[in-house]
């Protein structure tokens, strides 16, 4: 199946896109996604543990079942002041 992974904040200038699109096997939940991810772009490996990810418009744990189609969203750890 095939997902849409778009990419906010700081994330763009790290994978130096908006989005990509990876191939995953039928059932694949939002952890294989981000492992996709993260071994495409391993710039992002270190934030890792605090990515926020949501499929559509909701957030998601990374035992989220995905589908053909998704898309999914990966926001970097927030910051304020």
């Amino acid at each position: 199946m095939t997902v849409t992974v778009k990419f906010w904040s700081y994330f763009r200038d790290h994978t130096k896109c908006e989005s990509t699109e990876i191939e995953l096997p039928d059932g694949a939940t939002l952890a294989e996604a981000h492992a996709n991810v993260l071994a495409q772009f391993p710039a992002l490996a270190e934030m890792k543990n605090s990515t926020l990810k949501a499929v559509g418009v909701d957030y998601q744990d990374n035992s989220f079942v995905l589908s053909n189609g998704d898309e999914v969203s990966l926001f970097p750890p927030v910051q304020g002041g």
